[in-house]
């Protein structure tokens, strides 16, 4: 089961629509006309078209099976005594005094340019459960960061 926000989950099924009614037509239309260019056997266009098919229809049944095992959190009875999914977190990493500012997230809804990062990485699972004020040892690929929390709210 994957929590994430309604807005996530609406992202994801406009995504699977898109995909379903846009995307798959196009991959189909491009197979037949592959195949009208005759001999398949050393068509690599044909060849081409049906492993991009073959990707487009991973994707769809991912995105379907994620829509499926989708718990959307509701917002309201969220609390912000402690770090936790969806919440929106302030922070200051001690080993340099730079000010961080990230929202937890499901993995699908994770997008570092919009400062959303995934509940399952390093920096998400050190912060989970603590309260402002707190500081976190957080081991990451680069070594160990010190990061304080300055402030938590609702995303």
């Amino acid at each position: 089961m994957a929590y994430m926000s309604q807005e996530g989950y609406d992202k994801m099924v406009a995504e699977l629509k898109r995909l379903e009614s846009v995307e798959r037509p196009k991959a189909s239309a491009a197979i037949a006309e592959a195949r009208d260019k005759g001999d398949l056997s050393e068509n690599s266009e044909y060849d081409a078209a049906k492993e991009a098919q073959a990707h487009l229809e991973d994707k769809i049944n991912q995105l379907k099976a994620a829509i499926a095992d989708a718990k959307i959190v509701d917002t309201s009875r969220l609390s912000t005594d402690s770090v936790q999914i969806l919440t929106k977190v302030e922070m200051t990493n001690l080993n340099n005094n730079a000010r961080m500012t990230y929202t937890i997230v499901s993995e699908n809804e994770a997008n570092l340019r919009e400062g959303k990062i995934s509940i399952k990485t390093p920096i998400a699972q050190g912060l989970l459960g603590k309260k402002v004020g707190e500081e976190a040892d957080i081991k990451i690929p680069s070594g160990i960061i010190r990061l304080r929390i300055e402030k938590i709210s609702i995303a």
